[in-house]
């Protein structure tokens, strides 16, 4: 979802400097680089542990989340060639599904923003719904069985390394687009592009 569909880092790092602001602790956006792609479990516990802050997860996040869902109302839009992406997937036959490590209420508010009813996928998946987060497979083992496929018979699209490493595991194919990272820093992809508009037509037919 981040930096496939949408590109919210700026914003989730702003709700999580101004989180954690609220809460008596000065932190830089660049803190939470090293966790992104990860959920906001350890996105936000990352940077707590870094300077030996505690913190509530679950009160943190649903703070962030409220921060971050009055930051992106109205400024948050597709990034390109998603819609045209998603067309040329269903003319294909293909199935779609949402997988992110973020929580259900973050999906929901990235979605509406963006204009694409969650209704356009066939299933999706939450971090809420996995113990392990990236770069562990399960996010991408849990959308593949949901859509009663084996990951082997899927594509990852992907923007983080994290999110490379899992779909590597899961045993999918991935697509990695350097909305975040660079080429290198994805290596082990099969594919790259900068986003869905320039995606190579082999991701998608093979």
């Amino acid at each position: 979802m981040d930096g496939v569909l949408v590109d919210s880092e700026e914003y989730i790092a702003k709700a999580a400097v101004e989180m954690f602001r609220r809460e008596g602790l000065e932190v830089k956006e660049e803190d939470f680089v090293p966790f992104t792609g990860r959920g906001e479990n350890m996105y936000l516990g990352g940077v707590a542990e870094k300077y030996n802050f505690p913190i509530d997860i679950d009160e943190a996040k649903e703070k962030t989340y409220r921060i971050y869902g009055e930051m992106v109302e109205g400024e948050i839009e597709p990034l390109p060639g998603v819609h045209k992406f998603i067309e040329k997937a269903r003319a294909k036959g293909l199935k779609l599904a949402v997988a992110t490590s973020a929580d259900r209420i973050k999906m929901e508010i990235n979605l509406r923003n963006i204009g694409i009813p969650e209704e356009t996928f066939d299933a999706t998946v939450n971090g809420l719904e996995i113990e392990n987060k990236k770069p562990h497979p399960d996010v991408f083992i849990k959308a593949a069985e949901k859509l009663g496929l084996k990951p082997e018979e899927c594509l990852v699209v992907e923007d983080a390394v994290s999110g490379v490493k899992a779909a590597k595991s899961a045993g999918a194919r991935c697509l990695a687009l350097m909305t975040s990272f660079t080429k290198e820093e994805l290596s082990g992809a099969d594919w790259f592009a900068n986003t869905l508009a320039d995606a190579p037509e082999e991701c998608i037919n093979w």
